[in-house]
C-alpha cells in the first residue's frame, strides 16, 4: 500500500524546477523547512539548493537554469524525451499522461504532460495506485537517475566540445554553479527512495536502456 500522505510532499517540492523568478525564493525556503521535518537526510542535499537560491542574482540564475534544462541544456525536465528520445513511444506516453492529467484535473500550464514538475502534481491525485507505482518505478525514478547521471563532467564536456565546435563559440556561465540543479535531483531520488524503497530499483544505462525500459513499461495501463 502506498503513502498517501507522503504523496503530497511532492506536489510541495514541484516548485523547485520552475523557471527563476523572485517569488520563487520564497517557496525554496519552506520547501527547505518542510525537508527538514519530514526529510532530514534529503534536507541536508537540498540545503545547497536553497543557499544558492539567497545569493545568485536573478540573471545568473535564469542562465543556470537555461543550461541545466533548456536551450543546449546538460539535460530536461521531459521524461518520456529522457526516457524514449524522438521515439513514438514518447508520442503514446504523452497521450495517455495528457488523459491521466485531464481526469485528475491536474493543470499542465505550458509544458507537456511529461514535465517532471506535471508528473510529481499528478502523483497524490492518481486513485489508481497501480498506474500510480508503473509511474514511479517505470518512468519516474529511471529518468530522474537518467538525469542525475548527465550531470557527470565527462558527459558536460562532450557537450560543451560538441556545442563549441558547431557554433564556433561557447556561452560563458557561472561554473561555481553551474551543476547546482544536481542538488533538487538528489533530493527527489533520495526522497523516493524514503516512501517508496520497493519501487525505486537503480537501472544500468548503457544503449540498450531505451529498448528495455520500453519493454517493461505497459503503456496500456495508461490508458
Amino acid at each position: 500500500m502506498l503513502n498517501r500522505e507522503a504523496l503530497k510532499s511532492y506536489e510541495i517540492y514541484a516548485d523547485v524546477f520552475s523557471y527563476p523568478e523572485s517569488s520563487l525564493i520564497e517557496k525554496i525556503e519552506k520547501v527547505q523547512e518542510y525537508l527538514t521535518i519530514k526529510y532530514p537526510e534529503a534536507s541536508k542535499i537540498f540545503n545547497n539548493f536553497c543557499d544558492f537560491s539567497k545569493i545568485i542574482n536573478k540573471k545568473s540564475w535564469e542562465e543556470i537554469y537555461t543550461r541545466s534544462f533548456d536551450v543546449q541544456a546538460l539535460t530536461t525536465l521531459d521524461l518520456g524525451y529522457v526516457l524514449f528520445g524522438d521515439d513514438y513511444k514518447r508520442g503514446e506516453l504523452l497521450v495517455n499522461l495528457s488523459k491521466e492529467h485531464k481526469k485528475a484535473g491536474n493543470e499542465c500550464g505550458n509544458e507537456l504532460a511529461d514535465h517532471l514538475p506535471n508528473v510529481i502534481k499528478l502523483m497524490p491525485k492518481l486513485e489508481n495506485e497501480e498506474l500510480l507505482e508503473d509511474i514511479i518505478s517505470y518512468i519516474l525514478y529511471p529518468a530522474l537517475k537518467k538525469i542525475e547521471s548527465e550531470f557527470d563532467l565527462i558527459h558536460i564536456e562532450k557537450k560543451r566540445n560538441i556545442y563549441q565546435k558547431h557554433h564556433k563559440t561557447l556561452i560563458d556561465h557561472d561554473k561555481s554553479y553551474s551543476l547546482i540543479y544536481i542538488y533538487t535531483i538528489k533530493t527527489l531520488l533520495l526522497m523516493l527512495h524514503n516512501d517508496f524503497p520497493e519501487l525505486t530499483v537503480d537501472r544500468i544505462f548503457d544503449n540498450n536502456y531505451t529498448h528495455q525500459i520500453t519493454k517493461e513499461l505497459s503503456i496500456e495501463k495508461l490508458r
